[in-house]
């Protein structure tokens, strides 16, 4: 009875007007089968890459992470459309034409392809890393969150993404506040009079960075221990003198240290007589 059965499943399945049928079933098992198969293989990647983040946080793991997640879906539509018999004759028809259509995807991927090689010379060179802040030659500032295939995400002072292809910031003059250290840091400037006491503004800046509890030494010294940065006299602007420091702190919003320096050093100012200059215009009456 099961012989019988069986073999008018056979006939059924041989036959032509159930061919239609049999081939849309073939379709949807190798679909589902391909996005199950996608969905275990990215989270085995992602286990293994949250395991080796735990131990040492890099911008090469975050990127190579991405990578894989996307070589492991193209490899698994390949193999599944190869397994698929029903698509074997178009696949041979698709492959017939490899050249052509190498050519036609290249030419249309370009901008794709640039970021991809960009993103690997990123990754290998490390001119930043996850969690350092730089700044561009745009003036885009912010502290490096991620990067994928096609970009980089930067967390600007107010909490925004900038999203920037990995072609265009590989070709960017930047300024790493982090290179090189475990801690953050910032660049601050401070415009004082000319007629102000340079010493003592300077010295001022400095205590006000030492007092602070937002804020930790980050300059190696001769003595190897780490130290507060110097505040130094830069240049002579238009109407002020230029002082800056570099600030370092660990893990804290950049926005919360400088509001608190900024705020703390203009009350300090203030009380101690140091002019904060600005501009004005004095009006002459010759009669």
């Amino acid at each position: 009875m099961i012989k019988d059965l069986l073999d008018k499943i056979s006939k059924l399945i041989s036959d032509d007007a159930f061919k239609p049928v049999m081939i849309a079933l073939e379709i949807f098992v190798t679909v589902l089968a391909v996005l199950i198969f996608i969905r275990i293989f990215k989270a085995i990647n992602h286990k293994i890459f949250v395991n080796l983040e735990k131990k040492k946080k890099g911008i090469h793991i975050a990127f190579f992470r991405n990578l894989l997640d996307i070589v492991i879906t193209v490899v698994v539509v390949i193999l599944g459309i190869s397994s698929f018999a029903g698509a074997k004759s178009l696949w041979t028809t698709v492959l017939g034409g490899t050249s052509v259509l190498i050519a036609v995807l290249t030419f249309a991927a370009q901008d794709v392809i640039k970021d991809v090689i960009a993103g690997i010379i990123i990754s290998i060179y490390k001119p930043f890393d996850i969690g350092d802040r730089i700044e561009l030659d745009n003036g885009t500032a912010g502290v490096v969150e991620d990067i994928n295939m096609r970009h980089v995400v930067l967390v600007t002072i107010d909490s925004l993404r900038e999203i920037i292809p990995n072609s265009k910031i590989n070709n960017m003059y930047i300024i790493n506040c982090s290179y090189g250290l475990d801690l953050k840091s910032v660049q601050m400037k401070f415009n004082i009079g000319y007629d102000s006491d340079v010493a003592l503004a300077k010295k001022l800046i400095y205590e006000v960075i030492e007092k602070s509890d937002k804020t930790v030494p980050g300059r190696k010294g001769k003595d190897g221990k780490r130290h507060y940065s110097p505040v130094y006299f830069l240049n002579y602007a238009e109407s002020s003198l230029v002082l800056a420091v570099t600030v370092y702190y660990s893990k804290i919003p950049t926005e919360v240290v400088k509001d608190e320096i900024n705020t703390k050093i203009n009350e300090t100012f203030r009380k101690n007589g140091i002019e904060i200059p600005y501009n004005y215009v004095n009006v002459v009456n010759k009669t």
